[in-house]
């Protein structure tokens, strides 16, 4: 199982916030780096210095970092026309060696397009498939060609289809907890398969969807990752624990009914459920990003039993 570390900068952090627990995240052995896409903050927090855009500071991490894989969990597909999504994903492939990792989703925060003045159309999975249509057809068309596309949405003419990412399939993270259309794109055009904050009865019923919707189309869902995102707060004493649980603005009788919490002993018990579950990868949300006591201890006492 691998285990990556996620995080929401929109909720109050700079660049070298990110910096510092993405370079933490290296140096302890963890296996990535991803961040929310999101340009407000979701709860009463001081919100300074502002929202950082999720490409450009996975440029700069790009340079900053030398190992561990960096992506979104996930864009909106409302934030960026799909044809410069690609050529920035792919330039920042290229910034990492053939690192990132594209998580693209129908986004969902309404309150976040109406501030900004981003359009925010009711129905948005017809928008997501033809975006990842876009992006995926761009970037496997081979060099010399063009690359051509009709859709509701958009309209390509003759696109010269480059830049080309270093990696040959840059993986594409579709994730939620749809029954029934985020399944069947997942099938159709992604590497893995996320589901985040649910039980784990619904992690369950959601990977047998799509399981069933790899069958429909004839796709091995060996060639499919599958992965969980949680919140986590991991303490060796009650104090900690409370400490962390407040400095996320988390409810202490309620944040372990769904989340990895506890000891680190709880943590790993959790993790090796989440394994038994079909789970290939964890994301680990740690908001708090200047708590890297926090990524110490886990790293120490939790990443070798999961290994």
């Amino acid at each position: 199982m691998e285990l990556c570390i996620f995080t929401e900068p929109q909720e109050g952090a700079s660049y070298d916030d990110q910096l510092s627990q993405a370079s933490a995240t290296e140096r302890l052995g963890f296996d990535g780096w991803f961040r929310s896409d999101h340009f407000l903050a979701m709860d009463a927090v001081d919100p300074l210095p502002g929202p950082t855009d999720a490409w450009t500071t996975l440029a700069g991490l790009a340079r900053d970092t030398r190992r561990i894989r960096l992506g979104t969990l996930v864009s909106s597909a409302t934030f960026r026309h799909p044809s410069i999504l690609a050529i920035q994903v792919a330039q920042v492939d290229a910034m990492s060696g053939g690192r990132v990792e594209l998580g693209l989703g129908t986004g969902w925060f309404a309150e976040e397009h109406e501030a900004l003045g981003i359009p925010f159309p009711p129905k948005r999975f017809d928008l997501l498939e033809e975006q990842l249509e876009i992006v995926t057809g761009l970037w496997s068309t081979p060099v010399g060609e063009h690359y051509d596309f009709t859709g509701e949405h958009y309209t390509l003419e003759h696109a010269p289809a480059l830049p080309k990412p270093v990696q040959q399939q840059v993986p594409v993270i579709i994730g939620g907890a749809g029954p029934r259309r985020t399944p069947a794109l997942a099938a159709r055009f992604a590497t893995e398969f996320n589901i985040g904050f649910r039980s784990e009865d619904v992690v369950a019923e959601t990977f047998d969807g799509v399981r069933r919707a790899c069958e429909r189309i004839g796709r091995d869902l060996a060639s499919l990752r599958r992965s969980v995102a949680l919140p986590t707060v991991v303490a060796t004493n009650d104090a900690d624990y409370l400490r962390r649980l407040a400095a996320i603005g988390a409810n202490a009788d309620t944040f372990a009914e769904v989340n990895i919490a506890g000891t680190p002993e709880a943590a790993v018990e959790k993790l090796l459920r989440l394994r038994e579950l079909g789970a290939d990868r964890v994301y680990l949300q740690l908001v708090d990003l200047r708590d890297l006591d926090h990524l110490e201890l886990i790293a120490a006492e939790v990443l070798p039993h999961v290994r």
